[in-house]
């Protein structure tokens, strides 16, 4: 054989070789992409039933409770003072929210906080722990039963109605309480926080801040419609049973 054959035959050796690589490559980074982009589908669609149930589930409740809500507010302005307590939470990519919720404490509860815990150190030190204070002496006789109840969240149906919220999701927190989420920042920011959730379905304010942030995570990374619809339903039972609220 000539030597201009042999170098023919070499470089149709070469060729053939890496289309064949090329050939495995491509097929071997195909199933990734396809499982990628079903991931990708699924969390679409997911997105969307989610919302649906958001705004008719908002809808539905805010019906049915309106005439409940109308008494709260009435019996909130024969109290005295504003009838909805608005504070900024984190939502969903950092976007900073409006939430809303019935008013629970007397007038001035922030000025009279920084007080308590200027006078009593084992308060100081419940509220660092926890961010709740279980015997919290601002919460007014009717805001006690709002909380054990929830009722003081029903405005919260508006936050969800705005997209701000969803029905289901982790617990929503002020700025400088994400900074307790350490490594778990990142799947809080990725998920509308909810009006209930794991950590409310699972103890509420009787579990300890790491356990929420747990609760939270655990729910990010494996959310479904089942999960949440599962969650709604605990959520009765524990509201109903009034247990680990203050």
């Amino acid at each position: 054989m000539r030597l201009d054959e042999v170098e023919g035959a070499g470089d149709r050796t070469l060729a053939l070789e890496s289309a064949a690589a090329s050939w495995e490559l491509r097929h071997r980074e195909q199933p990734l992409e396809r499982l990628g982009a079903e991931l990708t589908l699924r969390a679409q669609r997911y997105a969307g039933a989610k919302r649906v149930l958001d705004i008719i589930g908002s809808l539905v409740l805010a019906a049915v409770f309106s005439p409940l809500m109308l008494v709260i507010v009435l019996l909130l302005r024969k109290d005295g003072g504003p009838v909805i307590y608005r504070h900024w939470r984190v939502g969903r990519g950092g976007r900073i929210f409006e939430c809303v919720k019935f008013r629970t404490m007397i007038p001035d509860a922030e000025h009279v906080l920084r007080d308590l815990l200027e006078q009593d150190s084992k308060l100081k030190g419940e509220w660092v722990r926890n961010h709740k204070l279980r015997r919290d002496p601002r919460v007014t006789r009717l805001g006690r039963f709002l909380r054990r109840t929830s009722l003081d969240e029903l405005p919260q149906l508006w936050n969800v109605i705005r997209g701000e919220m969803s029905l289901v999701g982790p617990r929503p927190v002020v700025r400088h309480e994400l900074l307790r989420y350490g490594r778990s920042i990142p799947a809080y920011l990725s998920s509308k926080p909810g009006i209930t959730g794991l950590w409310q379905v699972k103890g509420r304010n009787d579990t300890d801040y790491r356990r929420r942030v747990a609760l939270d995570t655990y729910y990010v990374r494996r959310q479904s419609l089942l999960l949440d619809l599962y969650i709604l339903l605990q959520t009765t039972r524990v509201v109903v049973g009034g247990r680990g609220a203050y």
